[in-house]
């Protein structure tokens, strides 16, 4: 409730000082009237209509509209109270304003101002009391304390404050770190991805020069040895192309020196990745295998590596898992599911997984997701469409 009461008040800073003032205000013309018709309160003081009554309250009232000027605020309104008690005019309602006013020092100011403003309106009460009021000690003593917890609760609403401004300015820094290293994160996956295409590229140029090479020393010896290494040629180089045209929507930025160029693991090795795992997993494999690209061969590889650790990181004590490969649809359903804690587990801070698996996937077309399970667990589901090499 009050949140949005603040944000109100700070996206229309004019109507909130307005109504801020505004009990003030009616307050003072309520009284004007009848405050106007009483005799003056001390010898030397005067009586003011009902025309110099409103006018003084509005000197004093008006000030209180610029919030954001606490120190003018109070310096306006205790020269205004002043200059009133050097002419001799009665107390009015709207004097409490210097109260108001001081409130908004202790508020919005350091200590060292408050406390001045603390003093100054402590003058102003001893002079009240003494031009005005029966100049005893308990007058004096009220007036005081009420001064003294004006300024203390000041005091406590700025510390508040400025606790509040602290929060909000450690949570924004927090989420813009949590932005640059999702973004830096991004940025090495897909730098590592480029690697890897890069990999797959260079295998099938090289097969392209083997076959080509051996086509020609079988050209004058054996035609149909010849005719089935240009067919050869031919399907791995559309595999490359497509590969190609994969790479060149990856930005590969600041690639580290010593990039490993070790062959690429693929579906023939996901049996060996599910028995190799720490965590216990089984893997089921739905339809007839289709002979993929390996670029998308190495993207299912590291989805199911990187949900099999997630299992081991975040499932707790005693998990296992089920690694799920579907091929009888049109797209090639990758599904990873775990018996762990599910939405009960603790969230990683630092973690990127879900993150390189959106990029790895997004490359081919598909989609992933990535959550709880209902009755517990947790669960990856990865849809890729199926793009079989050319033939």
């Amino acid at each position: 409730m009050f949140g949005k009461v603040r944000a109100w008040s700070r996206r229309h800073e004019k109507a909130a000082s307005a109504l801020r003032v505004a009990p003030l205000a009616v307050l003072c013309t309520a009284f004007a009237v009848p405050y106007a018709a009483t005799e003056p309160v001390g010898p030397a003081a005067l009586s003011l209509g009902v025309p110099g009554f409103l006018g003084l309250s509005a000197a004093l009232i008006v000030p209180l509209a610029w919030r954001d000027r606490p120190l003018a605020t109070f310096a306006a309104v205790s020269l205004v109270s002043f200059a009133q008690w050097l002419a001799g005019i009665d107390p009015l309602p709207a004097n409490f304003s210097v109260l108001v006013a001081l409130w908004g020092v202790a508020h919005r100011c350091s200590f060292r101002w408050a406390l001045a403003a603390c003093l100054v309106t402590e003058l102003g009460v001893f002079l009240a009391v003494v031009n005005w009021l029966d100049a005893t000690l308990g007058m004096f003593t009220s007036g005081s304390i009420l001064v003294v917890t004006i300024w203390v609760t000041g005091l406590y609403a700025n510390t508040r404050r400025r606790y509040l401004e602290g929060l909000e300015e450690r949570a924004e820094r927090a989420e813009r770190e949590r932005d640059q290293q999702a973004r830096m994160a991004a940025a090495a996956e897909r730098a590592r991805i480029a690697r890897e295409l890069h990999d797959v590229v260079a295998h099938n140029v090289s097969v392209i020069v083997v076959q080509a090479d051996g086509a020609g020393y079988a050209l004058d010896s054996d035609l149909e040895q010849a005719r089935l290494a240009v067919m050869n040629i031919s399907k791995t180089g559309r595999a490359a192309l497509a590969e190609m045209r994969r790479l060149v929507g990856v930005l590969r930025e600041n690639e580290a020196e010593g990039t490993d160029y070790t062959p690429q693991p693929g579906l023939d090795q996901l049996d060996e990745l599910v028995r190799g795992s720490a965590v216990p997993a089984r893997l089921r494999v739905g339809g007839v295998p289709a002979e993929l690209p390996e670029g998308q061969q190495l993207a299912v590889y590291r989805i199911v590596q990187e949900a099999l650790t997630n299992a081991l990181k975040h499932g707790g004590p005693g998990v296992s898992a089920t690694v799920e490969i579907d091929y009888t649809g049109p797209d090639l359903v990758v599904r990873v599911t775990d018996d762990g804690r599910g939405a009960a587990a603790p969230e990683s801070p630092d973690g990127h997984g879900l993150i390189g698996m959106r990029e790895r996937v997004g490359m081919f077309g598909g989609a992933v997701s990535a959550g709880p399970r209902r009755g517990g667990g947790f669960e990856v589901l990865a849809r890729l469409p199926m793009t079989k090499e050319a033939a």
